[in-house]
């Protein structure tokens, strides 16, 4: 990773971990709910969605996690407020395989969310970053009876 890509996803990710946008219980009218966990660092988000129509108008989460957890959740959040189901779940698929390093021509589609790229620098964070997206993955198919956990 360039020195300008590190220092950008360097700062990026303590804005958001500062200041994570979304970040409330429940948003009004949320009708997809889910929850996680990462048990190696002890990460935990619930995850709220108001989809209407096959649209999702609104989102949420709250929780507590480290820096990488938290910043990745609120990226999250802002990149999906307008996007269809079919669009979120699109971009779940290209997140997870740009940070599983499963695919790289997969980067240059995900625009602001590009800065997760820097997080397969460090291996054991690469869970922390997916959690929320895990999570968004089952709110999505409606798993709200149980926890999802990157384990």
């Amino acid at each position: 990773m360039s020195d300008s890509m590190r220092e950008l996803y360097e700062e990026t990710i303590l804005d958001h971990n500062r200041r994570p946008r979304n970040f409330r219980h429940h948003p009004a009218g949320a009708n997809r709910i889910a929850h996680g966990h990462n048990p190696l660092c002890g990460d935990e988000l619930s995850l709220s969605l108001t989809v209407e129509d096959g649209v999702i108008k609104d989102i949420g989460f709250d929780g507590h996690g480290c820096a990488i957890s938290t910043a990745s959740a609120s990226l999250m959040t802002e990149a999906l407020k307008g996007k269809t189901v079919a669009e979120a779940e699109a971009l779940f698929g290209k997140v997870h395989a740009v940070l599983t390093g499963a695919n790289g021509n997969e980067i240059q589609s995900l625009g602001k969310l590009r800065v997760l790229q820097g997080v397969r620098g460090y291996p054991m964070r690469v869970k922390c970053a997916s959690l929320a997206w895990h999570t968004l993955h089952a709110a999505l198919a409606q798993q709200q009876d149980e926890t999802i956990s990157t384990e």
